[in-house]
């Protein structure tokens, strides 16, 4: 390791968000490339909640917000799921005034604060000159205002509904279509032992790229998207003759969290709200169940289908990364430094037709990336479309 006077700089980390396998190898492929060229690297805990809760005082213990990382620290989290710097969903353009710290509440006394400048004067304190924050679009929202402000960003994209605008992938989406797809074909034998309906419910809040990918890849008959609303009579209606068809007797819809009923909205497990002003999504996948389960004997000549109901949830959120969600995080750590070296602030590291580049940051708050339904989803037979697949991305249905 470099002695502190041959430091180039010294390079910030953060997750912030949804945890997702990834993140760990990502962290670990920044600290292992910046440290070979001669940077300190520093990590900090909690997302956005390190840099907005630490206290500016040499004398204080700051050790839960941030930590020196070493190769051994990294090495050895490496290969695991999760992240261990930890991670939250704290966003300091709009910290209500309950969860303001305490040594801000003088300063700070509206219902909504900005605390961004005393993220900028905690970052000038930690003596960090870049910043690499890995997240979804609600995390690097903030990273695209901290640009704006002069602090020499490369943002790294992860989440699970691989939704992030300009890129083809976001770190933890192939694990998650990979365990998704694993506990539908588990599933699978007891809906067929018992002749039923199997409703899965899915990540996705806006984009249906988990449902989308799983049931091109055989693990279900239908799926139900957030970017169009579905009738659920017409569901029930090829649900059933899926199953009919089906010489096990069952059929299976994966239901995005935030899919939505033809003139209905999206269904919350509560109304209470995290930083970022999104309320926790849950219950879709239950009311199509009862719902499928009411109208069956309509298809079914008279007789009710039972039905076997899963929210997948934090099962496929946890755990190990597979293979691409070790390489990718790699890659993209790699690039990232590769940014920094050259003095290129103000990016994102992305995927794209299946090369590795970047992207203006504030691509992140430009637009939506969402399912492109007219060229990707039958809406008369609630599935993907099997054609327009030459010289798509890897994991073909993207809007971009």
């Amino acid at each position: 390791m470099p002695s502190v006077n041959k430091i180039k700089g010294v390079i910030g980390i953060l997750t912030g968000g949804g945890d997702v396998p990834g993140l760990n190898p990502a962290i670990r492929a920044v600290t292992i490339r910046a440290i070979e060229e001669g940077y300190r690297v520093i990590g900090i805990r909690r997302g956005w909640a390190g840099l907005t809760e630490l206290m500016r005082d040499p004398q204080v213990d700051n050790s839960e917000h941030f930590q020196e990382l070493t190769l051994d620290t990294v090495n050895r989290a490496g290969r695991t799921g999760g992240t261990f710097l930890h991670t939250s969903r704290t966003n300091p353009t709009k910290v209500s005034l309950d969860a303001v710290p305490d040594h801000l509440k003088d300063k700070y006394t509206a219902p909504k604060n900005d605390l961004i400048p005393e993220v900028l004067q905690n970052l000038d304190f930690l003596g960090i000159d870049y910043l690499i924050p890995i997240g979804g679009d609600d995390t690097l929202s903030v990273a695209v205002r901290l640009a704006k402000e002069g602090v020499k960003v490369v943002a790294i994209p992860k989440t699970m509904d691989n939704d992030v605008p300009g890129t083809d992938y976001c770190i933890g989406f192939s694990t998650c279509v990979t365990r998704t797809i694993n506990m539908a074909n588990s599933l699978r034998t007891t809906a067929g032992s018992h002749e039923r309906f199997l409703v899965l419910e899915v990540f996705g809040r806006y984009a249906g790229f988990t449902a989308m990918l799983p049931t091109m890849a055989g693990a279900a008959h239908r799926c139900v998207i957030p970017e169009f609303k579905f009738d659920i009579e017409r569901l029930t209606q090829i649900l059933s003759e899926d199953r009919l068809q089906n010489p096990s007797r069952y059929s299976v819809v994966l239901v995005s969290e935030g899919a939505m009923f033809t003139g209905g909205e999206m269904v919350f497990e509560s109304q209470e709200k995290d930083a970022f002003g999104h309320a926790k999504l849950g219950g879709i996948g239950d009311l199509v169940s009862a719902r499928l389960k009411d109208l069956s004997p309509k298809y079914n000549h008279g007789k009710t289908v039972n039905v076997l109901n899963q929210k997948l949830g934090y099962l496929v959120r946890g755990g190990d990364p597979d293979a691409i969600d070790s390489i990718v995080p790699m890659a993209f750590g790699n690039l990232a430094l590769d940014l920094i070296i050259e003095k290129t602030f103000g990016r994102l590291v992305v995927l794209k037709h299946g090369r590795y580049e970047n992207e203006p940051i504030d691509v992140v708050t430009s637009k939506k990336k969402l399912v492109d339904v007219d060229k990707y989803y039958h809406t008369e037979r609630y599935r993907p479309r099997y054609t327009s697949i030459d010289l798509a991305p890897m994991f073909i249905f993207t809007s971009d």
